[in-house]
C-alpha cells in the first residue's frame, strides 16, 4: 500500500494540475497529495505529484530548471497570451518578420530578465489570483519578477503558416506564453503560444512519466518514485544506524559522525537566480547501505550545515521508524 512517494504524471491537454491531484487521490485513497508546479490546462507533459510526506519536498525544488518545447503563432494577440484566449488583435498580412529578426527577438530573452506575469495566471496579488481579477474585469498592479532563461533555441520555422517552434530551459516561475507575447511585441506583429510541452522539471523527464491510462490499468505503485529522487542539487551524507536513530529523533550530527559522499551543487557557485543560503549547504542524509536493514529506510531526511557549530542540523525528517531496533 502506498504511503508516500512521487508519481511523475504525463499530463494531457485539457486537464488542470488540480485535476491530476484529484485523479491520484481517487486511485490511491490518499488525501495528502500536491503538485510541484502548475502546468497550464492546455499544456501537456511532466507534472510531478507528491504523495504523503513527500509533499514536503516541494520547497526544495526551487533550484530546479524546467524545460519546454513551445509552438508560437505569429500575427495574433489574445488576453491570455495563448491561442485559447479572446483575440485582441489579428494581423492578417502575409508580410511576416524574417527568420533573423525572429531569432534575434527570442535570443533577447536569454539570461536573467524581469518578466511580468500574465493577467490570466495563478500568481497571487493581495491574497487573490491574478486570473480572479481578470475574470471580474478588475485591474491590479502586476510587478515584474526575476527569472533566468538558461537557453532558448529555435527548432523550426514555418513562416508560411506563421509558426515558430523553440525550446526553452528556464527557472521556476517563468511564463512561456509571456515570452511569446513579448516576442510579438518586439516584432510588431503580435504572437501567442499555440502549443506547450513541459519536457523536464529537474530530475523529472518525459521518459519517467506515467499516463492516466497506465496508472489506472497497472496501479500507481508501479510508477512510484522515492521522496529523495528529485533532490539532485543537495549533497549526500551517510551515518551508521546508531547515529541515524539520533538524527531522526532531533539530534544534531557532528561532521566527524558522517561520511560525505557528495558536496552540494551550489556550495561554491551561483545558480543564475536567488538561492536560499541554506540550500548551498544542504545534504540528503542516509543510513550507510551496509548497515540499513532495508533499502526503504536509507533516506532519513535533509540537513543544513551549521558552520558555527560544524554540525548538520535536520531541516526535515522523512523516515522515522525504519531504522529503529
Amino acid at each position: 500500500m502506498i504511503k508516500e512517494g512521487i508519481i511523475n504524471l504525463l499530463k494531457p491537454a485539457g486537464m488542470t494540475s488540480s485535476d491530476g491531484v484529484n485523479l491520484l487521490r481517487r486511485l490511491t485513497g490518499i488525501k495528502r497529495i500536491g503538485h510541484t508546479g502548475t502546468l497550464d490546462p492546455m499544456a501537456v507533459g511532466v507534472l510531478p505529484l507528491c504523495i504523503g510526506s513527500a509533499a514536503r519536498i516541494n520547497e526544495y525544488l526551487d533550484l530546479d530548471y524546467k524545460k519546454y518545447r513551445c509552438e508560437m503563432q505569429l500575427g495574433l494577440e489574445t488576453d491570455t497570451q495563448d491561442i485559447w484566449g479572446t483575440a485582441i488583435s489579428c494581423d492578417n498580412s502575409t508580410d511576416m518578420p524574417d527568420e533573423s529578426k525572429i531569432r534575434e527577438a527570442l535570443s533577447s530573452f536569454q539570461g536573467v530578465i524581469y518578466q511580468y506575469p500574465p493577467q490570466y495566471s495563478a500568481v497571487r496579488v493581495n491574497g487573490r489570483r491574478l486570473y480572479e481579477y481578470a475574470r471580474r474585469g478588475e485591474t491590479v498592479e502586476i510587478k515584474p519578477r526575476q527569472v533566468n532563461i538558461r537557453s532558448i533555441t529555435v527548432i523550426r520555422m514555418e513562416l508560411d503558416r506563421k509558426r515558430v517552434t523553440f525550446d526553452v530551459e528556464c527557472s521556476k516561475g517563468t511564463y512561456i506564453r509571456t515570452i511569446c507575447h513579448d516576442t510579438g511585441k518586439i516584432l510588431g506583429c503580435g504572437a501567442v503560444m499555440s502549443c506547450l510541452i513541459r519536457t523536464a522539471s529537474g530530475a523529472f523527464i518525459l521518459s519517467n512519466t506515467a499516463t492516466i491510462e497506465e496508472l489506472a490499468e497497472n496501479g500507481p505503485e508501479r510508477y512510484l518514485l522515492k521522496p529523495d529522487f528529485p533532490l539532485i542539487h543537495f549533497g549526500q551524507a551517510t551515518v551508521n544506524t546508531e547515529k541515524a536513530k539520533w538524527f531522526i529523533n532531533g539530534g544534531q550530527l557532528k561532521i566527524s559522525d558522517v561520511c560525505i559522499l557528495k558536496e552540494p551543487e551550489y556550495k561554491n557557485k551561483e545558480g543564475g537566480f536567488n538561492i536560499r543560503k541554506e540550500y548551498k549547504t544542504a545534504y540528503n542524509v542516509y543510513v550507510d547501505k551496509d548497515e540499513a536493514s532495508a533499502d526503504t529506510c536509507r533516506f532519513l531526511g535533509v540537513a543544513f550545515y551549521d558552520e558555527n557549530n560544524n554540525k548538520l542540523i535536520a531541516d526535515k525528517i522523512f523516515y522515522r521508524t525504519g531504522c529503529q531496533t
